[in-house]
This record gives C-alpha cells, sequence and structure tokens, in this order.
C-alpha cells in the first residue's frame, strides 16, 4: 500500500526520485503512464495488467478513449542506483511538470503532480468530497 506526500526537484534530465519505500514495494520494473487527472500514475507491473484488463471490459468506445489516454502512454521504468526515473517528455508535458513535482502515495498506485497544481486540487472542498463522507458515514 502506498501512503504519503514529497515534493522533488525535476532535474535537467527529466528525472525524479521516487521514495524508497515506494521502490521496494514497485519492484526493479514498473509502468509510468498518464493519469485520470492532471497527473501522472506509477503501477506495479501486476496492478497495470490489472487496468488493463479492466479497461479492455468496459464497452468499445470507452475502453478505446481510456486506451489512449492510459495504454499508449505508458512505458516501462527503472530506478537507477540513484533511485531516479526518466519520465519522457511527453509524459512531463501532459502533466505540466517542469521544476518540482509531487509524488503522493494512493493506495494500490502512486500519483505524481505539477506541486501547485496538486496543491490547488486538494485545497478545492468540492461537492465530490463532501458527498464521499456522507457515503462513508463520517
Amino acid at each position: 500500500m502506498f501512503t504519503g506526500t514529497t515534493t522533488n526537484n525535476i532535474d535537467s534530465k527529466g528525472r525524479i526520485v521516487l521514495p524508497a519505500r515506494f521502490r521496494e514495494e514497485l519492484g526493479d520494473t514498473f509502468i509510468l503512464t498518464r493519469g485520470f487527472l492532471d497527473c501522472l500514475q506509477v503501477l506495479s507491473l501486476p496492478e497495470f495488467e490489472g487496468l488493463r484488463k479492466k479497461i479492455k471490459e468496459l464497452p468499445a468506445l470507452q475502453a478505446m478513449k481510456l486506451q489512449y489516454k492510459v495504454i499508449a502512454t505508458a512505458v516501462e521504468v527503472s530506478p537507477n542506483s540513484q533511485g531516479r526515473i526518466s519520465i519522457p517528455a511527453n509524459l512531463r508535458k501532459a502533466a505540466a511538470l517542469d521544476k518540482t513535482a509531487t509524488v503522493v502515495g494512493m493506495d494500490n498506485r502512486i500519483e505524481i503532480w505539477d506541486e501547485d497544481k496538486f496543491n490547488e486540487m486538494i485545497s478545492t472542498n468540492d461537492e465530490t468530497i463532501e458527498a464521499a463522507l456522507q457515503l462513508l458515514s463520517l
């Protein structure tokens, strides 16, 4: 399970350090792809395979849209000896990543956000959160 949030610099080669505790759980090779919001997501190979199968089970048009966004943009990555992963330019552009990124543990996956976009997103109290809290009886 991935939890916690850290903010790291993106170096001039488009690399970012993933926390050691995340790398240990992900294994030697994992998937980096576009997220469902304005972020990237990092998934273990088994999690990515499970997501891929679930997408294939959707109605054709919905499946294709998600395949274009998530499957077609996916790359396998492995951290270097310093624990950095290289984020391809097209994915950095899609998530508006420039100098700093916030790495967020999200249970079964990791998200990588532009720091400002992440702070804006979590500071917004919207109806979705209120509805979810009601469903949870909190």
